[in-house]
Parts: C-alpha cells; structure tokens; sequence
C-alpha cells in the first residue's frame, strides 16, 4: 500500500499509517494534517497540571508498594547513551539487566538495554540466550530486548537517507525497539507531512524479512516542543503515521519527561483506544531517577489509560540511576533499613 503526501512523491506505508487515511478529508499533506491536528481541542493546562498533581499526591500501602518496586524494574529500558560509551561498559550494562540485584533470585529483570546503534551488536552478544528474540523460540519467556536510538539521535538533524540506514544498521545488527527523534524544526514549522512521511518510511525500515519487526519509539523531544498543545498534535500525528510508541524525551534537553506531559500523551493513546481499539505505548525518559517518582507514573498510568497499560509492551521508563534507588528500596522492604552506597553499581 502507498500513501499519497501530495507533493509528487509516494511513500511505502506499514499497516499502521494506513490509520491517516481513515481520518483525514484527503491525501495525507501539510494541509489536511494540519486541518486535522489544529482541530484537536487545546490543552487545558490548568486542569492538566492538576490531575497531574492529584494523582502524584497518591499513597500506596506497603505491600503494594512492593509489587511496584518489582513492576518498575520490569518497565525499565536501562540505558546508556554516551559519547564516551564503550563495549565493555554494555557488556556491564547487560550484566546488570540480566542481574539487576545478585543477592537476591526474586529481583525480576528489566525490559530492554538501549544503546547507540553501534553497540548493539555487543548488547545482543552479551544478551545471549536472554536476548528476546531467543528466548521467546525457547520457550523461556519474552527476554530482555534490545532497543537502539536512531535517526542521528538526538538532534535528527540529518537527511532522510542518513536517518534510514541509521535505522537499518541497527536493526540488521539485531535491534528490537528503535527509538527514533522527529524533526522538531519540521513541526514547529507546520511541514507535518514531512514528519509524518519520516516516520513512515522509519517505520517500514523496522521490517524483518521474518516477520519479527523492529517494534519503534516516537520521540517527541517535549521540551524543544514546550507547549502542551504542540505535543498533544505530535503525539497524534506519530500514532497516525505509525508509531507503537509515543516518547517524551531523548534525555539530553533540560526539559525531559514530567508528569503532566506524561498524563497528557497517555490521554491520547487512551483516547486512540477508544477510537479504533489500537494499543499503542508511552514511555517517559530523562529525569525519572527515583522509586517515590516513578511510582507516581505508575498511579498514572493506571488511573489515565488501565492497569493493562502497566506492561512493557505498553509502557516503559527510559532510565539509567533509577535502577539503583528502586534496588535500594527493595532491599528496604526486605531487611528493614537501607543498605550502604556500595550495594548497588554506579553506571
């Protein structure tokens, strides 16, 4: 299938941005999409920042609290994105998914390791018989997967060709999740088709030949965006292009994920629910670095989108210290008082 952007040029479409067509009064170009996306009610910021705020307040009894520990580690990309990055500090960083906390066998592990796409390679080869894809065949549960960001990450600031085999190198070195960054200059300019269309065809770069495609991570960059209802249309605009997952944040602006934007785009993947019966996932990055915070996006989730959104299929937290204060935390609950700097790994 093809979709017209009505600028002379067709783009392959996944099934997933044959969502626009439904939708849209016309081919999928600047002005039906922004006729579309402008028609989107306008946040109201107050309110937002207040359920945001209520639902933050929220206290969790003690066993329940538990339970989150355990689901927060679940939901976890850890992940390492430096420019100083090296083999041997994925080869550690795998170690540590696999065993998050080597003193105790109940410490589940997390969902993904994400890395530059260079590093991947090494990430699948630590992984081994642990990496999803083969633990799935078998039969040992789904493994911990393997994302990578893409498409000159962070800025995105590269052309379309560079940014595709960006996306294929990774996923050919074995990438399961790729997070990808939209163009935020394109959007803020109103050139949505451009953003849409670089979605699509980063979106078809995902495809395997088995089937086994790469799932992919919308980066929305809220800070650069700023306002709530920038990022209300660019949450609507990945999902229609295709995206299983709308992304806060690459972590490297000073505005990274909060709650009130994480509230507001799980708003829209509820109301995308509710619309056409599709799930599609969020996941907050960028200064989620304790157990107190990340349980209040837990609380979130639950009360915006369901408890069934608390899975990592739809729901994950891109961290990199966070790992460390919720171990700290478990091992709290466990033995009654905190244990000393040393019981946990510095990344």
């Amino acid at each position: 299938m093809t979709i017209d952007t009505g600028a002379g040029s067709r783009a392959t479409s996944p099934a997933g941005a044959a969502r626009a067509l439904d939708l849209l009064d016309g081919p999928v170009t600047d002005t039906t999409l922004r006729r579309y996306l402008e028609g989107i009610p306008g946040v109201d910021a107050v309110g937002l920042e207040q359920r945001a705020g209520g639902l933050g307040t929220r206290s969790i009894k003690t066993t329940s609290k538990a339970w989150a520990l355990d689901r927060i580690i679940e939901l976890v990309d850890l992940t390492t994105l430096e420019g100083a990055d090296t083999p041997g500090k994925v080869r550690s960083l795998v170690a540590k998914a696999l065993n998050p906390d080597p003193s105790d066998a109940t410490c589940p592990r997390v969902a993904a390791v994400c890395v530059y796409g260079d590093l991947v390679g090494t990430a699948v080869e630590a992984l081994g018989a642990s990496h999803a894809p083969r633990a799935r065949a078998a039969g040992h549960g789904p493994g911990i997967a393997v994302a990578a960001v893409a498409t000159a990450f962070p800025s995105g600031r590269a052309s379309l060709a560079i940014k595709l085999a960006d996306v294929a190198d990774a996923v050919a070195a074995g990438a399961d999740e790729i997070d990808m960054v939209i163009d935020r200059g394109a959007f803020l300019s109103g050139r949505y088709s451009q953003v849409f269309d670089e979605i699509v065809a980063v979106k078809d770069a995902c495809r395997r030949p088995d089937g086994d495609d790469a799932h992919l991570k919308v980066i929305l960059e809220v800070g650069e965006l700023s306002t709530y209802d920038a990022v209300r249309r660019a949450s609507w605009l990945s999902i229609l292009a295709g995206a299983d997952f709308i992304k806060t944040s690459t972590g490297k602006v000073p505005r990274a994920a909060s709650l009130p934007m994480t509230l507001l785009m799980l708003e829209v993947v509820r109301d995308w629910y509710q619309m056409t019966g599709e799930q599609v996932g969020v996941k907050p990055a960028g200064g989620i670095r304790t157990s107190k915070d990340a349980i209040k996006y837990l609380v979130t989730v639950a009360e915006t989108a369901g408890e069934e959104w608390l899975q990592p299929h739809l729901f994950r937290f891109g961290a990199s210290s966070l790992l460390n204060d919720v171990l700290l935390q478990r091992q709290k609950i466990s033995t009654g008082h905190y244990s000393g700097a040393d019981y946990v790994t510095i990344d």
